[in-house]
């Protein structure tokens, strides 16, 4: 995964919440299987947060999160509404194998994709603007960001 090849870079993983809000760093909570906190350790993460919230009080955790890990190159997003958010510098889309099953919230992130990774076809409301790989192009995938992060 890109995490390998850009050391010194950290994840933030999004999970929408109703009643309260947390920021979770114990490797050991992060690790568990089945977790995307624990495939983004595992991809090589230097550090990993997992933010837990309700959307109307994103504005206030989000900072902090983004704060934590600002000594570091860069960082990684994953959760749509904390994209939305956030406003990163480059959205990569990772399409859905069934097409048809996309939430409102990624149908909103696919029209911000740079950067769109399909299985079999490209979703068809993908913007102009977006590179395209299919999954199994791992290596075009990672030589275009490596371009596009100057790296």
């Amino acid at each position: 995964m890109i995490l390998k090849r850009l050391k010194g870079w950290g994840a933030i993983k999004y999970t929408k919440t109703s009643l309260y809000s947390s920021i979770t760093d114990d490797v050991k909570i992060l690790s568990e299987k089945g977790k995307d906190t624990k495939r983004l350790l595992d991809s090589g993460a230097e550090r990993v947060l997992w933010v837990q919230s309700p959307y109307s009080e994103l504005g206030e955790i989000l900072p902090i999160a983004v704060e934590r890990l600002s000594d570091l190159k860069g960082i990684i997003v994953e959760g749509n509404s904390a994209i939305e958010f956030l406003k990163p510098d480059v959205v990569i889309f990772i399409s859905e194998a069934e097409a048809g099953r996309s939430k409102k919230s990624a149908e909103r992130i696919l029209q911000m994709a740079d950067v769109v990774i399909f299985e079999k076809e490209v979703p068809s409301k993908t913007p102009e603007k977006a590179k395209r790989f299919r999954t199994d192009d791992v290596e075009g995938f990672l030589n275009f960001m490596a371009g596009l992060l100057s790296l």
